[in-house]
């Protein structure tokens, strides 16, 4: 693991996600899912986040988007939670769920819009 992009994604992944959901993340790997999490990190995270093509914003919203069209709505959360470290509001991500709904169908964007109320009633909850 002595590979730039890897270090690079696991900084990016940390200002994204925050140090708390990697250090658990970081804890539950095994050598079974070591190689799986080494490319996430790599190729999600070293490559994908680390562009400059977009802003962070707007890869947590289109992230959020293509979560949801694509039916993977566990890691929804996590996402929401990060748009705190990426300056997606609450209007963008209802607005990127409104996308899915005309595009990928309103049940889609309706559990999710589900999901993104529950985590941000969580995240509300946790500052107080």
């Amino acid at each position: 693991m002595s590979n730039d992009r890897f270090y690079k994604g696991m900084k990016v992944r940390r200002e994204v996600l925050g140090d708390a959901h990697v250090d658990r993340a970081e804890a539950a790997k095994t050598d079974f899912d070591l190689q799986f999490q080494t490319l996430i990190t790599e190729g999600a995270w070293g490559t994908v986040w680390a562009g400059d093509g977009i802003s962070r914003r707007e890869r947590s919203m289109i992230t959020l988007a293509l979560l949801a069209a694509t039916g993977n709505f566990e890691e929804i959360p996590m996402h929401i939670r990060a748009t705190a470290r990426t300056g997606a509001s609450k209007q963008d991500v209802l607005e990127a769920f409104q996308h899915v709904a005309i595009y990928a169908g309103v049940p889609k964007a309706n559990h999710a819009l589900k999901l993104a109320k529950a985590t941000y009633a969580e995240m509300e909850e946790q500052d107080q």
